[in-house]
């Protein structure tokens, strides 16, 4: 089976965390990505963190798996040019930038529509083009702030705490991700092109669901409330004798069998605990009930026994552990990938899965490596031509 976008051609003009994860996943599923960065600086993430692998970057690396590179110098006249007629053999044109640079660069939707009516235009800025907000900087931290998010993460009385996972830049990721294939879909009806436009702040605001919902049928301005669910009790993490379980008691079906299996059923029959609104009402008395049980043994003795009993319960994994885990490795979670310079890496893999579907991984590409053949094989440019190019600083 062919890849699920094979033959599509995505020039990705984007660097940082959210538009390199959103493009990776397209070329996860065989879009070709063409990665644009101006040549001897590239991508500000290549020079990110103290960790390598193979030479590059490990934050590069893992965003930036399967694509191209091509260095490009957009400011340029004949930059732009050479930029026109891969717009013109091209699907998508994605990029991160604010709209004043995109128009600087001759890259709004605007301009590259001009040179192919059906291109798809899809930006994340951090606050979306217009409004009060339009120009001001902003990075994961000051939209899972914004957003609302902060305000209920973390242990009650605790100063507010980040979400380890940068989700204020992969909740546009994924939003932008699903929008491309989307409107990939929608141009083989209408043989048209069209723009997306994605706010980050606005993907992370779209998550809140049931905790926004909640608020305007009435409830109290959501508070910290560390592991545990605003409206399901049981819920959260709890110690064990060795670290911590996670327990989600979401339906009833689940309360008696649980307290049986704890070795408490008089819990299930007694009047503050009997419903999930009881259990809420009187979390504070019957949550240390609960932990003082379960420290009686092992986070994977629970794990096994309440597993049996089909009860929804998980180690809290440290990082360690997860790349370890066998049912991720089973399901190609975790891969080797060939590094250029000699040896393999792990990597996450790709997650979503399709049938007979051939998944290949290839290590991020070094700044401009794929610009000769780029520039030869999809633009038809002869040797003397790049040589010519790559002397007057274009490429």
């Amino acid at each position: 089976m062919k890849p699920l976008l094979d033959g599509v051609r995505i020039l990705d003009m984007s660097q940082m965390l959210a538009g390199p994860y959103c493009t990776m996943l397209l070329a996860d599923l065989g879009a070709e990505v063409i990665k644009i960065e101006s040549p001897g600086e590239g991508d500000r993430i290549r020079q990110m963190g103290i960790y390598r692998i193979g030479g590059q970057s490990a934050y590069f690396l893992s965003i930036n798996r399967n694509k191209k590179s091509v260095t490009l110098n957009l400011k340029s006249e004949r930059g732009r040019e050479l930029f026109y007629e891969l717009v013109k053999r091209s699907d998508v044109v994605f990029d991160n930038l604010r709209p004043a640079t995109l128009e600087k660069l001759g890259a709004s939707y605007e301009e590259v529509k001009k040179h192919n009516p059906k291109i798809i235009s899809c930006s994340i800025t951090a606050f979306g083009p217009d409004g009060p907000y339009a120009d001001w900087p902003a990075f994961d931290l000051t939209l899972q702030a914004m957003s609302g998010a902060m305000s209920y993460t973390g242990e009650p009385g605790r100063p507010p705490v980040r979400m380890g996972l940068p989700t204020g830049d992969l909740a546009g990721a994924l939003m932008a991700a699903f929008s491309i294939s989307s409107a990939l879909y929608k141009r083989e009806e209408t043989k048209e092109g069209c723009k997306l436009d994605i706010s980050l702040l606005d993907s992370i605001v779209s998550l809140h669901t049931y905790v926004a919902q909640y608020l305007v049928a009435g409830s109290p301005i959501p508070e910290q409330i560390g592991s545990g669910h605003i409206s399901v009790v049981p819920y959260g993490a709890f110690k064990t004798a060795d670290g911590w379980i996670t327990i989600a008691i979401f339906t009833e079906r689940f309360w008696e069998n649980f307290c049986k299996v704890l070795g408490m059923p008089e819990l299930a029959k007694d009047s503050r605990f009997v419903t999930n609104n009881d259990r809420s009402k009187n979390r504070n008395i019957l949550n240390p009930m609960i932990e003082e049980k379960l420290m009686a043994r092992t986070t994977n003795e629970w794990v096994e026994i309440l597993s049996k009993e089909r009860i929804p319960c998980g180690a809290l994994n440290t990082m360690d552990k997860v790349l370890q885990d066998v049912q991720l490795k089973h399901r190609d979670m975790i891969v080797d990938v060939r590094i250029p310079k000699g040896g393999e890496t792990e990597m996450l893999g790709n997650p979503v899965k399709a049938e007979d579907m051939n998944q290949e991984y290839r290590f991020s590409p070094e700044l401009g490596e794929h610009t000769e053949q780029i520039l030869m094989e999809v633009l038809g440019l002869g040797k003397r031509d790049i040589d010519e190019l790559r002397e007057s600083g274009i490429i």
